[in-house]
Protein backbone atom coordinates (compact mmCIF):
# COMPACT_ATOMS: atom_id res chain seq x y z
CA UNK A 1 0.00 0.00 0.00
CA UNK A 2 0.97 3.69 -0.53
CA UNK A 3 -0.07 5.28 2.74
CA UNK A 4 0.01 9.24 3.34
CA UNK A 5 -0.29 9.80 7.23
CA UNK A 6 -1.07 13.86 8.07
CA UNK A 7 -0.10 14.95 11.44
CA UNK A 8 1.08 18.63 12.79
CA UNK A 9 4.51 18.96 13.75
CA UNK A 10 6.95 16.50 14.18
CA UNK A 11 6.03 12.55 14.66
CA UNK A 12 8.86 12.43 17.43
CA UNK A 13 6.90 14.73 19.48
CA UNK A 14 6.36 12.91 22.95
CA UNK A 15 2.65 11.90 23.81
CA UNK A 16 0.13 8.84 23.21
CA UNK A 17 -1.16 9.61 20.40
CA UNK A 18 1.92 10.14 18.59
CA UNK A 19 3.50 6.91 20.04
CA UNK A 20 0.29 5.13 18.16
CA UNK A 21 0.79 7.02 15.03
CA UNK A 22 4.68 5.99 15.54
CA UNK A 23 4.41 2.80 15.84
CA UNK A 24 1.68 2.22 13.24
CA UNK A 25 3.73 3.79 10.81
CA UNK A 26 6.89 1.36 11.82
CA UNK A 27 4.32 -1.26 11.63
CA UNK A 28 3.60 -0.34 8.02
CA UNK A 29 6.87 -0.10 6.58
CA UNK A 30 7.81 -3.20 8.63
CA UNK A 31 5.00 -4.67 6.10
CA UNK A 32 7.01 -3.45 2.98
CA UNK A 33 4.03 -0.50 2.35
CA UNK A 34 5.26 2.94 1.55
CA UNK A 35 4.21 5.19 4.19
CA UNK A 36 4.89 9.32 3.44
CA UNK A 37 4.35 11.86 6.58
CA UNK A 38 2.35 14.85 5.87
CA UNK A 39 3.55 17.55 8.15
CA UNK A 40 2.06 20.25 8.88
CA UNK A 41 3.24 23.02 11.17
CA UNK A 42 1.65 23.91 14.86
CA UNK A 43 -0.19 26.93 15.21
CA UNK A 44 -3.59 28.22 16.49
CA UNK A 45 -6.87 26.71 16.37
CA UNK A 46 -8.16 29.49 14.17
CA UNK A 47 -5.12 29.86 11.93
CA UNK A 48 -5.72 25.87 11.20
CA UNK A 49 -9.06 26.44 10.20
CA UNK A 50 -7.77 28.97 6.94
CA UNK A 51 -5.61 25.60 6.29
CA UNK A 52 -9.13 24.23 4.43
CA UNK A 53 -8.79 27.50 2.08
CA UNK A 54 -5.05 26.92 0.84
CA UNK A 55 -4.67 26.36 -2.49
CA UNK A 56 -0.95 25.22 -1.85
CA UNK A 57 -2.59 22.18 0.44
CA UNK A 58 -4.70 21.10 -2.06
CA UNK A 59 -2.30 21.36 -4.72
CA UNK A 60 0.32 19.33 -2.34
CA UNK A 61 -2.12 16.58 -1.89
CA UNK A 62 -2.94 16.43 -5.82
CA UNK A 63 0.85 15.67 -6.76
CA UNK A 64 1.10 12.70 -4.35
CA UNK A 65 0.24 9.05 -5.38
CA UNK A 66 -1.46 7.40 -2.42
CA UNK A 67 -4.05 4.78 -2.54
CA UNK A 68 -5.15 5.53 1.31
CA UNK A 69 -4.74 8.98 3.61
CA UNK A 70 -4.75 8.95 7.26
CA UNK A 71 -5.20 11.86 9.35
CA UNK A 72 -4.59 12.23 12.52
CA UNK A 73 -7.81 13.77 14.01
CA UNK A 74 -5.78 16.12 15.98
CA UNK A 75 -5.44 17.48 12.67
CA UNK A 76 -9.98 18.11 12.41
CA UNK A 77 -9.20 21.57 12.15
CA UNK A 78 -6.72 22.04 9.06
CA UNK A 79 -9.34 19.75 7.42
CA UNK A 80 -12.68 19.76 7.99
CA UNK A 81 -13.51 21.36 4.26
CA UNK A 82 -10.97 20.58 2.16
CA UNK A 83 -11.79 16.91 2.72
CA UNK A 84 -14.97 17.40 0.19
CA UNK A 85 -12.25 17.63 -2.64
CA UNK A 86 -9.46 15.48 -0.97
CA UNK A 87 -12.14 12.52 -0.97
CA UNK A 88 -11.88 12.48 -4.83
CA UNK A 89 -8.67 11.54 -4.62
CA UNK A 90 -8.06 8.55 -1.75
CA UNK A 91 -10.48 7.33 0.57
CA UNK A 92 -10.15 9.39 3.67
CA UNK A 93 -9.37 7.75 7.25
CA UNK A 94 -9.51 9.30 10.85
CA UNK A 95 -7.08 8.09 13.53
CA UNK A 96 -9.09 9.03 16.39
CA UNK A 97 -7.24 9.60 20.08
CA UNK A 98 -10.15 11.51 21.55
CA UNK A 99 -12.43 13.75 20.63
CA UNK A 100 -11.40 17.51 21.24
CA UNK A 101 -15.17 18.65 22.06
CA UNK A 102 -14.72 15.55 24.84
CA UNK A 103 -12.47 17.33 26.94
CA UNK A 104 -13.18 19.78 30.10
CA UNK A 105 -13.64 23.50 29.20
CA UNK A 106 -15.75 26.01 29.30
CA UNK A 107 -19.27 25.53 27.47
CA UNK A 108 -18.90 27.76 24.86
CA UNK A 109 -15.79 26.22 23.43
CA UNK A 110 -16.92 22.72 22.94
CA UNK A 111 -20.00 24.01 21.16
CA UNK A 112 -17.51 25.00 18.92
CA UNK A 113 -15.05 22.73 18.68
CA UNK A 114 -18.27 20.12 18.54
CA UNK A 115 -19.30 22.37 14.71
CA UNK A 116 -16.00 21.08 13.55
CA UNK A 117 -15.52 17.97 14.62
CA UNK A 118 -18.62 16.79 13.57
CA UNK A 119 -18.26 18.51 9.78
CA UNK A 120 -14.89 17.11 9.87
CA UNK A 121 -15.51 13.13 11.02
CA UNK A 122 -18.66 13.30 8.46
CA UNK A 123 -16.16 14.04 5.58
CA UNK A 124 -13.60 10.49 6.47
CA UNK A 125 -14.72 7.21 4.70
CA UNK A 126 -13.82 5.17 7.87
CA UNK A 127 -12.52 5.45 11.35
CA UNK A 128 -9.44 3.95 13.33
CA UNK A 129 -10.65 4.53 17.12
CA UNK A 130 -8.05 3.56 20.12
CA UNK A 131 -10.96 2.64 22.62
CA UNK A 132 -14.69 1.58 22.67
CA UNK A 133 -15.16 4.74 24.43
CA UNK A 134 -13.64 6.71 21.55
CA UNK A 135 -15.73 4.38 18.73
CA UNK A 136 -19.57 5.70 21.37
CA UNK A 137 -18.18 9.27 20.85
CA UNK A 138 -17.12 9.21 17.28
CA UNK A 139 -20.43 7.51 16.05
CA UNK A 140 -22.63 9.64 18.44
CA UNK A 141 -21.00 12.90 16.74
CA UNK A 142 -21.16 11.61 13.56
CA UNK A 143 -24.19 10.90 13.44
CA UNK A 144 -23.69 7.95 10.71
CA UNK A 145 -22.40 4.49 10.56
CA UNK A 146 -19.21 4.06 8.58
CA UNK A 147 -16.73 1.16 8.61
CA UNK A 148 -14.68 1.82 11.58
CA UNK A 149 -12.02 -0.49 13.77
CA UNK A 150 -11.15 -0.56 17.33
CA UNK A 151 -7.44 -1.26 17.94
CA UNK A 152 -6.08 -0.46 21.10
CA UNK A 153 -2.85 0.94 21.88
CA UNK A 154 -0.20 -1.35 23.64
CA UNK A 155 2.32 -1.22 26.28
CA UNK A 156 4.87 -3.39 25.37
CA UNK A 157 7.49 -0.95 23.92
CA UNK A 158 9.67 -0.82 27.08
CA UNK A 159 9.85 -4.58 27.03
CA UNK A 160 9.20 -4.50 31.02
CA UNK A 161 10.60 -7.68 33.00
CA UNK A 162 9.85 -7.52 36.59
CA UNK A 163 8.62 -10.76 38.17
CA UNK A 164 5.89 -11.78 40.63
CA UNK A 165 8.18 -11.50 43.55
CA UNK A 166 10.12 -8.32 42.98
CA UNK A 167 6.60 -6.79 42.54
CA UNK A 168 5.60 -7.88 45.63
CA UNK A 169 8.73 -7.01 47.61
CA UNK A 170 8.65 -3.60 46.39
CA UNK A 171 4.78 -3.34 47.63
CA UNK A 172 6.26 -4.59 50.82
CA UNK A 173 9.09 -1.70 51.18
CA UNK A 174 8.56 0.50 53.93
CA UNK A 175 8.93 4.19 53.86
CA UNK A 176 6.59 6.69 52.07
CA UNK A 177 4.56 5.47 48.89
CA UNK A 178 6.53 6.57 46.01
CA UNK A 179 3.87 7.86 43.67
CA UNK A 180 4.68 8.39 39.86
CA UNK A 181 2.76 11.09 38.08
CA UNK A 182 3.48 10.38 34.25
CA UNK A 183 2.36 12.76 31.37
CA UNK A 184 3.27 16.29 30.04
CA UNK A 185 2.26 19.07 32.44
CA UNK A 186 -0.85 20.37 30.94
CA UNK A 187 -4.06 20.87 32.45
CA UNK A 188 -6.27 17.89 31.15
CA UNK A 189 -3.88 15.54 32.91
CA UNK A 190 -4.93 16.82 36.21
CA UNK A 191 -1.51 17.41 38.56
CA UNK A 192 -3.00 20.37 40.47
CA UNK A 193 -6.01 17.66 41.54
CA UNK A 194 -3.03 15.51 42.60
CA UNK A 195 -1.08 18.05 44.54
CA UNK A 196 -4.23 19.47 46.05
CA UNK A 197 -5.00 15.57 47.47
CA UNK A 198 -1.61 14.72 48.45
CA UNK A 199 -1.34 18.17 50.45
CA UNK A 200 -4.45 16.24 52.88
CA UNK A 201 -2.35 13.36 53.74
CA UNK A 202 0.59 13.59 56.42
CA UNK A 203 4.13 15.12 54.48
CA UNK A 204 6.30 11.84 55.26
CA UNK A 205 3.73 9.32 53.80
CA UNK A 206 4.45 9.86 50.28
CA UNK A 207 6.79 11.16 47.99
CA UNK A 208 6.55 11.93 44.51
CA UNK A 209 8.31 11.68 40.66
CA UNK A 210 6.74 13.89 38.42
CA UNK A 211 7.73 12.81 34.66
CA UNK A 212 6.83 14.84 31.77
CA UNK A 213 7.58 18.16 29.53
CA UNK A 214 6.77 21.50 30.98
CA UNK A 215 7.19 23.20 27.92
CA UNK A 216 3.52 22.66 26.10
CA UNK A 217 1.81 24.91 28.51
CA UNK A 218 4.32 27.04 30.49
CA UNK A 219 1.99 28.72 31.94
CA UNK A 220 0.42 25.70 33.39
CA UNK A 221 3.07 24.70 34.42
CA UNK A 222 4.47 27.99 36.52
CA UNK A 223 1.50 27.65 38.20
CA UNK A 224 1.94 23.84 39.43
CA UNK A 225 5.30 24.63 40.54
CA UNK A 226 4.10 27.57 42.49
CA UNK A 227 1.15 25.67 43.86
CA UNK A 228 3.48 22.68 45.01
CA UNK A 229 5.36 25.95 47.12
CA UNK A 230 2.46 27.58 48.29
CA UNK A 231 1.29 23.76 49.33
CA UNK A 232 4.40 22.96 51.19
CA UNK A 233 4.78 19.75 48.96
CA UNK A 234 8.02 20.99 47.13
CA UNK A 235 10.36 18.74 49.94
CA UNK A 236 8.28 15.59 48.68
CA UNK A 237 8.31 16.53 44.80
CA UNK A 238 10.74 16.14 42.19
CA UNK A 239 10.02 17.51 38.84
CA UNK A 240 12.21 15.12 36.18
CA UNK A 241 11.00 16.47 33.03
CA UNK A 242 10.28 14.55 30.03
CA UNK A 243 12.91 11.33 30.27
CA UNK A 244 14.10 8.77 27.74
CA UNK A 245 12.85 5.50 27.10
CA UNK A 246 15.98 3.94 30.29
CA UNK A 247 15.24 7.02 32.65
CA UNK A 248 11.60 6.02 32.03
CA UNK A 249 12.15 2.18 32.89
CA UNK A 250 14.22 3.20 36.24
CA UNK A 251 11.14 5.32 37.36
CA UNK A 252 8.58 2.46 36.36
CA UNK A 253 10.70 -0.15 38.67
CA UNK A 254 11.42 2.36 41.49
CA UNK A 255 7.93 3.92 41.92
CA UNK A 256 5.05 2.06 43.82
CA UNK A 257 1.59 3.53 42.35
CA UNK A 258 0.95 5.22 39.49
CA UNK A 259 -1.74 8.13 39.85
CA UNK A 260 -2.79 10.69 36.50
CA UNK A 261 -6.19 11.78 37.31
CA UNK A 262 -7.06 13.56 34.08
CA UNK A 263 -10.63 14.63 33.60
CA UNK A 264 -10.07 12.93 30.02
CA UNK A 265 -8.46 10.11 28.56
CA UNK A 266 -9.22 8.40 25.00
CA UNK A 267 -7.45 5.38 26.39
CA UNK A 268 -4.23 5.93 28.81
CA UNK A 269 -1.40 4.59 27.25
CA UNK A 270 0.49 5.42 31.19
CA UNK A 271 -1.47 3.35 32.83
CA UNK A 272 -1.01 0.16 30.53
CA UNK A 273 2.55 0.91 30.34
CA UNK A 274 3.08 1.24 34.19
CA UNK A 275 1.02 -2.55 34.16
CA UNK A 276 3.97 -3.64 32.79
CA UNK A 277 5.99 -3.17 35.60
CA UNK A 278 3.21 -3.95 38.13
CA UNK A 279 2.48 -0.85 39.44
CA UNK A 280 -1.92 -0.10 40.19
CA UNK A 281 -3.22 3.04 38.87
CA UNK A 282 -5.30 5.43 40.17
CA UNK A 283 -7.23 7.31 37.54
CA UNK A 284 -10.27 9.09 36.96
CA UNK A 285 -13.50 7.75 35.22
CA UNK A 286 -13.88 10.54 32.33
CA UNK A 287 -12.87 8.76 29.21
CA UNK A 288 -11.52 5.08 28.60
CA UNK A 289 -9.46 4.32 31.85
CA UNK A 290 -12.18 2.02 32.76
CA UNK A 291 -11.35 -0.10 29.79
CA UNK A 292 -8.07 -0.81 31.31
CA UNK A 293 -8.35 -0.14 35.07
CA UNK A 294 -10.48 -2.52 37.07
CA UNK A 295 -11.90 -0.89 39.77
CA UNK A 296 -10.41 -2.18 43.11
CA UNK A 297 -8.38 -5.20 41.18
CA UNK A 298 -5.52 -3.77 39.61
CA UNK A 299 -6.17 0.17 40.34
CA UNK A 300 -8.70 2.52 41.64
CA UNK A 301 -10.95 5.18 39.70
CA UNK A 302 -12.52 8.09 41.16
CA UNK A 303 -14.49 11.25 39.80
CA UNK A 304 -12.72 13.79 38.06
CA UNK A 305 -11.67 16.52 40.17
CA UNK A 306 -12.67 14.53 43.35
CA UNK A 307 -9.71 15.53 45.29
CA UNK A 308 -10.76 13.81 48.61
CA UNK A 309 -11.35 10.80 47.15
CA UNK A 310 -7.83 10.63 45.20
CA UNK A 311 -6.31 11.45 48.66
CA UNK A 312 -8.06 8.66 50.42
CA UNK A 313 -7.20 6.13 48.20
CA UNK A 314 -3.38 7.16 48.15
CA UNK A 315 -3.72 7.06 51.81
CA UNK A 316 -5.54 3.37 51.54
CA UNK A 317 -2.55 2.43 49.95
CA UNK A 318 -0.05 4.05 51.99
CA UNK A 319 -1.12 2.19 54.75
CA UNK A 320 -2.23 -1.33 53.36
CA UNK A 321 0.92 -2.43 51.37
CA UNK A 322 -0.52 -5.99 51.51
CA UNK A 323 -3.61 -4.25 49.26
CA UNK A 324 -1.02 -2.50 47.20
CA UNK A 325 0.61 -6.32 46.85
CA UNK A 326 -2.89 -7.89 45.36
CA UNK A 327 -3.35 -4.34 43.05
CA UNK A 328 0.40 -4.43 42.06
CA UNK A 329 0.05 -8.65 40.76
CA UNK A 330 -3.08 -7.77 38.97
CA UNK A 331 -1.83 -5.36 37.28
CA UNK A 332 0.97 -7.14 35.86
CA UNK A 333 -1.42 -9.99 35.07
CA UNK A 334 -4.08 -7.30 33.65
CA UNK A 335 -0.50 -5.98 31.29
CA UNK A 336 0.23 -9.54 30.21
CA UNK A 337 -3.85 -10.05 28.82
CA UNK A 338 -3.28 -6.89 26.05
CA UNK A 339 -3.04 -7.17 22.76
CA UNK A 340 1.00 -5.95 21.66
CA UNK A 341 1.53 -2.98 19.49
CA UNK A 342 2.14 -5.84 16.39
CA UNK A 343 -1.22 -7.26 16.81
CA UNK A 344 -2.72 -3.33 17.03
CA UNK A 345 -0.51 -2.67 13.73
CA UNK A 346 -1.51 -6.15 12.15
CA UNK A 347 -5.54 -4.79 13.13
CA UNK A 348 -5.32 -1.91 11.53
CA UNK A 349 -3.48 -2.78 8.39
CA UNK A 350 -5.79 -5.17 7.58
CA UNK A 351 -8.76 -2.51 8.44
CA UNK A 352 -7.16 -0.32 5.74
CA UNK A 353 -7.48 -3.47 2.94
CA UNK A 354 -10.64 -4.08 3.16
CA UNK A 355 -11.08 0.01 3.00
CA UNK A 356 -9.55 -0.63 -0.73
CA UNK A 357 -11.72 -3.13 -1.71
CA UNK A 358 -15.00 -1.48 -0.82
Amino acid sequence: MRVGLVIYGSLETISGGYLYDRKLVEYLRRQGDQVEIISLPWRDYLRHLGDNFSPALLRRFRQMSLDILLQDELNHPSFFWINRRLKALFPLVGIVHHLRCSESRPAWQNRLYRLVEKRYLNSLDGFVCNSQTTRREVQALAGAERPCTVAYPAGDRLSPAATPEEIAHRADQPGPLRLLFLGNVIPRKGLHFLLQALSRLPLESWELAVVGSLEFEPKYARLVLRQADQLGLSTQITFHGALDEGDLVAQFRSNQLLVVPSSYEGFGITYLEGMGFGLPSIASTGGAAGEIITHGVNGFLVQPGDVQMLSERIRQLAEDRALLARLSLAARQRFLNHPTWEQTGQRIREFLLNMLTR
